[in-house]
C-alpha cells in the first residue's frame, strides 16, 4: 500500500490547450505529458536535451494517450543559447501557450558547470527555467487563462539561498546545492505570482512526492538504501505526476497564485520559502546573471 497516495482525480478536458513540458521523456514528465495528451489536449510540446530518447517517448505517448498531437522539440536548460532558440521557434510557430510546465531538473549531481558556467543544479533547477519562463511570458499571457507550473521538492525545507555565491564556486555540497535550487523554485513562483497578478495566468510550485525515477542516478550508496527502505511509501511516476496535473488542470485553482501543492492540495512551504526579501533579491540576481530586465 502507498501511504501517500492521493485520491484526487478529476474528468477535466484540455481540448483547444497548448502545452509545453520540459524533461518529458521519462518519469513524471513523461505520466504528465500521457495524461495530459489523453485530456484531448491540442498539442503536446515536449522539451527535451536527448532527442533520441524524446523520440521513443514521443511514441509511447501517443500509444498510450490515442492523441497524436504530441511533439518533441530539443531544449537544453544548461545552455542559455539552446533556452533561447527554443523560445524563438515556440514564439514563432504557436498562436498560444496555455499551459508551462517546468518539470526538468538534475538532482544531487556531482559538480559541473553550464555551458554560462553555473553550477549545474542552480543552472538547470532554477536559471534555466527562469529564462525559459521570460521568454515564453508574452505568448502566455496573450493565451490567458493560463498557468506556469514549477516542479521544487520538499527538499527545498533544507535549502537556503546563497546570494553570495549562488554557484557554489567557493565550496559545493551537492546536496544543499540540490536543496538550493528547489527552494529557489518555490521563491520564483511567488515573485512570479505578484508579477502576473490580473493578467489571467496563475502560477504554483509543488513537490511531486518522493518518486523513484532516473533522477536518483546520482544518490550514494547509504541514500540508495534509504530510498529501497522507504519504497512502499515512494510513488511510481504515474502516482508522482498527480500533483502537478493537479496544478495543470484543476478548474478551482484558477483563483489560486504562487502557491505550493503537494499530494493534489495546497501545503506549507518553509519559512524560508516565504522570505519575500530574499525572493526578490534572488530574482534581480538571476536577472544579472542572465543578463535580462524584467522588472
Amino acid at each position: 500500500i502507498n501511504l501517500f497516495r492521493s485520491n484526487w482525480s478529476s474528468d477535466e478536458r484540455l481540448e483547444g490547450k497548448v502545452v509545453v513540458i520540459t524533461g518529458a521523456n521519462t518519469g513524471i514528465g513523461k505520466e504528465t505529458a500521457i495524461d495530459l495528451a489523453k485530456r484531448g489536449a491540442e498539442k503536446v510540446i515536449m522539451a527535451c536535451r536527448d532527442m533520441e530518447k524524446a523520440n521513443a517517448a514521443v511514441k509511447d505517448i501517443i500509444e498510450s494517450s490515442g492523441n497524436k498531437n504530441v511533439v518533441c522539440m530539443k531544449l537544453d536548460l544548461s545552455d542559455s543559447k539552446s533556452i533561447r532558440e527554443f523560445a524563438e521557434a515556440v514564439n514563432k510557430d504557436e498562436p498560444k501557450l496555455n499551459i508551462l510546465i517546468n518539470n526538468a531538473g538534475v538532482m544531487v549531481c556531482p559538480y559541473g558547470k553550464t555551458a554560462d558556467g553555473f553550477e549545474m543544479q542552480i543552472g538547470v533547477n532554477h536559471l534555466g527555467h527562469f529564462l525559459l519562463t521570460y521568454l515564453l511570458l508574452d505568448l502566455i499571457k496573450k493565451s490567458a487563462p493560463a498557468r506556469i507550473i514549477n516542479v521544487s521538492s520538499m527538499a527545498h525545507a533544507w535549502g537556503s539561498i546563497n546570494l553570495e555565491d549562488l554557484n557554489s564556486e567557493k565550496h559545493y555540497n551537492k546536496n544543499k546545492a540540490y536543496a538550493q535550487s528547489k527552494l529557489a523554485n518555490v521563491l520564483f513562483t511567488h515573485s512570479l505570482a505578484k508579477r502576473i497578478e490580473g493578467t489571467g495566468v496563475t502560477t504554483y510550485s509543488l513537490h511531486p512526492g518522493v518518486v523513484q525515477t532516473e533522477l536518483g542516478r546520482h544518490l550514494n550508496s547509504f541514500q540508495q538504501i534509504v530510498m529501497k527502505v522507504i519504497s512502499p511509501f515512494t510513488k511510481n511516476s504515474v502516482q508522482g505526476a498527480q500533483t502537478t496535473i493537479y496544478c495543470a488542470v484543476e478548474p478551482s485553482l484558477e483563483k489560486e497564485n504562487g502557491r505550493y501543492y503537494s499530494d493534489c492540495a495546497a501545503a506549507n512551504c518553509s519559512a524560508a520559502a516565504k522570505d519575500d526579501n530574499v525572493a526578490e533579491k534572488l530574482w534581480e540576481l538571476s536577472c544579472r546573471l542572465l543578463s535580462i530586465m524584467w522588472e
